[in-house]
């Protein structure tokens, strides 16, 4: 018994500080995966033959040193970045195993713990001084931004955000959840894009949706879509217009934000900076603030708060699209896998997962975190969808059959 307590203690630890990004605080300055990860590592591993991840591994480490380590000079954050990452690898190897149980309880711990941090930005709207303090005290640092979740600015809640709503509609498909689940699910994710002040998920949330629903339904998604793209523009138009100013939202932040930092407009300057070191400034023996002294726009210090346009722009095309290619290809296998069982009964969590992962990797599109910048979420989903082949999966359509034999032949004639 007391061994499940602490087993639980510390699985919840360490995905507590995977799902909010916390690597140190001013209460524990040893790296959280440390403290969380090795326990597990060390007395609740599972029985397993070598590790599985070299390569995958080896590939993401030498990316985040040559991205931060050598082309922005930036040791610290390459360490701790290369230190989760290599962490969340051991704890799938060697803690989960093949063990399906521990997987699909990490994973509904860590999206349990999402829902949690859009819960709390829920409340930062309506409370703001008690969430502040309670957000301060479950991130051990100074909050930055605020209104949001568990996380110190409104960005990285974002890619918790994603992460969460491009996972619960699908899960309640799949999982074949009754039609008032699935309502109050869409409805809360509606509600969390809503308030999240986060314009870069509303499109992850509508372009992973419409995806799945694409692949699960075929031609009948059309019909889906138009209802709910009707039902949404009554909803905007009668509903959400009259409240808008009532507390902040999306809709009030996109109608105060300057557009000299709209997303395309700094992606456009990125790309004229570009165009300017075509090899990438690794190359050129450049960094950020050598080539934007003279832009304006940039001036601030912000980037194009694009993670893949900031990698080409350091890295250029060879050693970016390589390492690009490196990264992603192994996501290869789950894309096929979980398109052709996405109606399969054994392979649900993984379909979950695989949008889920859609969702955040699209997040990086308007934004700086992603996979190379341990950004929890992403990584996490990344491995467990690597993951996934090594479970004994119970095998469930097999046991509905079998049930459904034995009712047949019970049944009276």
């Amino acid at each position: 018994m007391v061994r499940k307590v602490l087993m639980a203690m510390f699985v919840l630890l360490y995905l507590y500080s995977v799902a909010y990004g916390i690597f140190m605080t001013s209460l524990f300055r040893i790296p959280a995966p440390f403290i969380f990860g090795i326990p597990l590592l060390l007395f609740f591993k599972e029985e397993v033959q070598g590790f599985a991840y070299k390569s995958e591994v080896l590939v993401l480490v030498t990316a985040v040193l040559i991205y931060y380590g050598f082309a922005q000079s930036d040791i610290k954050n390459a360490i701790a970045n290369s230190i989760v990452i290599t962490f969340c690898a051991a704890y799938f190897n060697y803690f989960v195993g093949s063990n399906y149980r521990r997987y699909s309880i990490s994973i509904f711990i860590f999206f349990g713990l999402l829902f949690f941090s859009c819960m709390v930005m829920v409340f930062n709207h309506f409370f703001l001084y008690p969430a502040i303090q309670l957000r301060t005290l479950l991130m051990g640092e100074q909050i930055q931004q605020t209104p949001s979740g568990v996380s110190l600015t409104i960005f990285t809640f974002g890619y918790q955000l994603a992460a969460l709503v491009s996972f619960l509609p699908v899960y309640t498909v799949v999982f074949k959840k009754s039609l008032l689940l699935k309502a109050i699910a869409l409805s809360a994710c509606l509600a969390f894009v809503y308030l999240g002040m986060n314009r870069s998920v509303l499109v992850t949330f509508v372009v992973s949706n419409f995806l799945f629903l694409m692949c699960y339904y075929n031609y009948k998604a059309i019909l889906i879509v138009g209802v709910a793209a009707l039902a949404g523009f009554f909803l905007y138009s009668y509903v959400i217009t009259k409240s808008a100013e009532s507390t902040d939202n999306i809709i009030t932040k996109n109608a105060g934000s300057d557009t000299r930092y709209s997303r395309s407009g700094l992606v456009a300057e990125n790309l004229n900076i570009y165009a300017d070191y075509p090899y990438g400034l690794i190359f050129y023996g450049k960094n950020w603030d050598d080539v934007i002294y003279r832009n304006q726009v940039f001036g601030s210090g912000i980037t194009s708060h694009n993670a893949y346009l900031m990698f080409f722009t350091y890295l250029g095309p060879f050693i970016g699209l390589g390492l690009l290619f490196l990264i992603y290809r192994k996501m290869v296998g789950p894309l096929k896998y979980a398109i052709r069982n996405i109606r399969s009964p054994d392979h649900a969590l993984l379909v979950c997962l695989f949008f889920a992962f859609v969702g955040v990797s699209m997040n990086a599109l308007s934004h700086n975190g992603w996979l190379v910048g341990a950004d929890g979420p992403t990584f996490f989903l990344y491995f467990s969808l690597l993951h996934f082949k090594r479970l004994n999966v119970p095998d469930t359509s097999k046991k509905q059959m079998i049930t459904h034999k034995v009712k047949l032949e019970t049944s009276p004639v």
